[in-house]
């Protein structure tokens, strides 16, 4: 045995063979990488071994993966254990396969049975460096001779369990018996309780036949399927059925012992909002806490250590779901993501856990999100990277585009030169005077446009004089025509400036927390679905009619609307839940500066009078800038429509910006966007600069440790468990 089960946590033996108390600390790691969907399992043994380096640096002590790895990562782990103070140990999963449970409806299945039990049986092979794994689609394969069992503490067996599949198991078996095996036996378990005794019965049996080994076992578990009651949870689905690792028991056969393996999150279920019993729980710092509320009810509620295997919050631009304290998922600055990361381990291990493996060690370009998953190409994700999408940030190793670092948005322009990608000069519109008033604006005399696997980015040089750069006297309007027959022939705010392209979106620049990017109200994705597909929104007669003269904010949802049971005696009504991602941050994008911060859109050089900007491709409505694929009509073909566009056709303009009017103030519409201050006059195609990318089918990226990382290092290499009372 490698390792066994106290109290409350796993335990590793010393050099006198006594067990002694671990606090997990550690990451969870993915098997894919920019360019590859995960059964590609394309990651190489050299960047194993660079992450096992950078891993042990952050003082982990632990990683857990879901299914098998190519033999690298095996041989990578055993070479850097052998040298190194303080090994890293290793929590093996087994996927099973998703689509035939799905399928089936049915835990039960012979055939999904069959293929798991054999998948368990290569996986201890495999660490055990006793495997010939043919190759097939989908899966790892190769020969693993690198014997780790001596480092892997134990089994996380599944995935989080879809609640209906679960019922649906229960009531398919429902004259089921409790199971009762060598190592395994269940008291007034229901039949999908029963087949997990059954999967961690066989996944020991093989183990200690053939190899004479044991170590601690659980299986996977999430909120969704928790053994408690959650009464303020609005969705029946999230509350629908509980998966208890209680009525599971380890009889005298098994040594190593039996833990539970949760996945919290601080922003879902949604019950965690708003259920009072958590929301005015303090924890140990005195200060009311949700996570911590429930964590402590999930520790009492169970009688072995309970191990927080996914637990963390993104660094991504785009949000998909709201927390009560701001612990979202999403739109979080990579300081914020460590910040918030290390409170919610400290709830972990001061609420009685046996530690927590932050999600993920890696970014991974293929996932997606709820709210942003019909706005793209799914066969396309992994070739770029997509701001937008908050799943595909949840990592503390970032992969930045580029095979090194490219445009920096910090006003320095130096880079522009260095960067290697193509960028393109462009002739300004000029300044269109306010009609009737003596009126010059900052004189834009040239800017650029660049691109990446991530973001479009713009540069705009103004003239450099003694004045200091005014925003309330300079506003510049980027205009971009992405797509052909469509879009708004005049600017926003009924300026009368009327141009013969058709402009899709606006980026209006007008100085910090008023600047933003618009969308012409026809090609508006938000609105388009939960305000014509779902009614969710104020009827806008206008979204329908191209050329309506109306931009809308672009928006992304975060919740549909929601009836809250419970709360303080009473049921909760919240209407649709969004927020504006059109909003730009100013800030300093660069990682090398003190003053870095990772959500900067626009960034400003007062004594160059240089701005630099970039745009996540998803904001333009690109589903793939890959192939330059953007999206089409919506109103003819849905969110599933698209177009091929040879590039975007751009013209800046330059305006005095409107005090009078506040960024919220918006024409008496939170859609419609308004500004105000531009003369009349007419925008030809001439006066608009094309610009186009090459196309790729391999993405270039380079890795980056996050300022997470780093946070989360110090907090590491404090942490202990803590001392039985």
């Amino acid at each position: 045995m490698p390792a066994v089960t106290g109290k409350q946590y796993l335990q590793l033996f010393d050099e006198n063979k006594m067990p002694h108390d671990i606090l997990l600390k550690g990451v969870n790691m993915g098997i894919a990488k920019p360019g590859h969907f995960p059964g590609e399992t394309a990651i190489s043994k050299d960047e194993y071994r660079r992450w096992f380096e950078q891993i042990g640096a952050m003082n982990a002590n632990v990683i857990r993966v879901y299914t098998l790895h190519p033999p690298g990562f095996y041989e990578a782990l055993a070479e850097y254990n052998a040298k190194a103070k303080h090994p890293l140990y290793l929590l093996h999963g087994t996927w099973i396969n998703e689509d035939k449970l799905g399928a089936s409806q049915d835990a039960y299945d012979p055939d999904l049975n069959k293929e798991f039990i054999q998948e368990i049986h290569r996986i201890i092979d495999v660490i055990h460096g006793e495997a010939n794994i043919a190759a097939q689609p989908g899966h790892a394969s190769g020969q693993y001779r690198a014997d780790i069992s001596k480092y892997v503490l134990g089994w996380v067996l599944g995935v989080e369990w879809n609640p209906a599949i679960v019922k649906a198991t229960n009531d398919k078996h429902s004259s089921a018996r409790d199971f009762e095996g060598r190592y395994f036996k269940t008291a007034q378990a229901s039949p999908f309780e029963n087949w997990l005794a059954g999967i961690m019965e066989e996944t020991v049996s093989y183990e200690a036949s053939r190899y004479s080994w044991q170590r601690p076992i659980s299986f996977t578990n999430w909120v969704t399927t928790d053994l408690l009651d959650h009464p303020s949870e609005p969705l029946p689905e999230e509350d629908m059925v509980s998966v208890n690792p209680n009525v599971i028991e380890p009889t005298t056969a098994f040594h190593a012992g039996y833990f539970a393996s949760y996945h919290v999150y601080p922003y879902y279920p949604d019950f965690l909002n708003y259920e009072t019993k958590y929301t005015e729980y303090k924890n140990q710092q005195g200060a009311k806490d949700s996570y911590a509320g429930y964590l402590n009810d999930l520790r009492k509620a169970h009688r072995m250590p309970v191990v927080i295997a996914e637990f963390g919050v993104p660094s991504s631009r785009g949000m998909t779901h709201r927390n009560i304290y701001g612990w979202n998922q999403g739109a979080h600055s990579e300081q914020e993501q460590g910040e918030i990361d290390a409170r919610l381990f400290e709830n972990i291990r001061n609420e009685g856990m046996a530690g927590g493996l932050v999600f993920s060690w890696q970014d991974e370009w293929f996932k997606r999100t709820w709210n942003t998953m019909e706005l793209d190409d799914p066969d396309r994700r992994p070739f770029w990277s997509n701001a937008q999408t908050s799943e595909q940030q949840f990592g503390l190793l970032s992969f930045d585009p580029g095979n090194k670092p490219t445009i920096q948005v910090d006003g320095e322009t130096g880079d522009w030169d260095k960067a290697g990608i193509a960028s393109v000069p462009m002739q300004s519109a000029g300044p269109v005077k306010a009609a009737g008033e003596d009126y010059e604006a900052q004189k834009l005399e040239q800017w650029y446009v660049a691109s990446d696997e991530r973001y479009v980015y713009f540069r705009l040089d103004f003239g450099k004089d003694n004045q200091p750069f005014d925003w309330s006297k300079t506003g510049t309007m980027l205009l971009l025509d992405t797509i052909q027959d469509q879009g708004q022939h005049q600017l926003p705010g009924g300026s009368g400036l009327k141009t013969e392209a058709g402009i899709d979106f606006v980026i209006d620049l007008k100085g910090p927390n008023k600047s933003r990017l618009v969308v012409d109200s026809y090609y508006d994705p938000f609105y388009y679905e939960y305000g014509e597909l779902l009614n969710l929104l104020p009827k806008q007669d206008h979204a329908n009619q191209k050329n309506n003269g109306v931009f809308h904010k672009s928006i992304l949802a975060l919740n549909r609307p929601l009836d809250v049971p419970n709360v303080h005696g009473q049921t909760l009504h919240l209407p649709l839940d969004s927020y504006e991602t059109g909003l730009l941050i100013f800030g300093d994008g660069n990682p090398d500066h003190p003053a870095f911060h990772s959500l900067t859109d626009v960034s400003y050089n007062e004594k160059a009078h240089t701005v630099e900007l970039r745009i996540p491709w998803q904001l333009l409505n690109m589903k793939d800038p890959s192939t330059r694929e953007a999206m089409g009509d919506i109103w003819k073909e849905g969110l599933e429509g698209k177009t091929i566009i040879p590039g975007i056709k751009i013209a800046a303009v330059t305006y005095r910006p409107d005090s009078t009017n506040s960024p919220d103030e918006v024409g008496g519409s939170d859609l419609i966007f308004s500004t105000a201050g531009i003369s009349e006059g007419q925008l030809l195609q001439k006066d608009m600069a094309e610009y186009s990318w090459n196309t790729w089918e391999v993405p270039t990226y380079h890795e980056r440790l996050k300022q997470s990382y780093y946070i989360l290092q110090n907090l590491f290499r404090t942490a202990q468990p803590i001392p039985a009372q």
